[in-house]
């Protein structure tokens, strides 16, 4: 009869005093279901270790234009810190820091989900979509204004478009594990 559970004994279990290298590892050990044998080290690949497919391009496209947005977010944060701090903004000190730090604050979403987009995680796929609403209104309103702020809210809601489309696409779905596809990460 063979054995499926090992002994607390091989596996450095709890009351042992023992530890093999390895142990302690997720998915590793007594809790784990799995047999392990004494002098045996195993090395059990985590979902998040595993090779996963190559990225396709409408993702790294859309990972390249939400991290530049985000760098864009950021680089206005640092520009308002900045008039803060040579006092160039007739604003309220207190009123001035805060939109300075809200605006930084902000850039965060989008360099999150352009990380994530690159490392194919599912997770980005919410955060970049919403930033891309967020961007909608935002071009509409600055296209609204006329001159200059005519072709930037053009660019602003054209990249935005162009982002949703990229991330609604099936090879996107299924790059990013969501949809009929299944779970790529926890």
């Amino acid at each position: 009869m063979q054995r499926t559970q090992p002994f607390a004994a091989e596996t450095g279990g709890p009351g042992t005093g023992r530890r093999e290298a390895g142990a302690g590892a997720v998915g590793d050990g007594w809790w784990s279901g799995r047999p392990r044998y004494p002098g045996v080290v195993t090395t059990d690949a985590s979902p998040a270790d595993a090779p996963q497919s190559p990225r396709p391009g409408r993702i790294t496209a859309a990972a390249a234009v939400v991290a530049a947005q985000g760098v864009v977010v950021a680089g206005l944060g640092v520009t308002m810190l900045v008039m803060l701090l040579t006092g160039s903004r007739a604003d309220d000190t207190v009123q001035a820091l805060t939109g300075a730090a809200t605006v930084l604050a902000l850039a965060v979403l989008p360099l999150a989900a352009a990380r994530g987009l690159w490392l194919l995680r599912r997770w980005s796929r919410g955060p970049a979509v919403i930033v891309q609403l967020m961007a909608l209104p935002v071009g509409w309103q600055m296209a609204q204004n006329g001159g200059v702020w005519l072709a930037t809210g053009a660019v602003i809601a054209l990249t935005a478009l162009a982002v949703l489309g990229f991330l609604m696409t099936p090879a996107a779905a299924g790059a990013l594990g969501v949809g009929p596809h299944g779970p790529r990460d926890a």
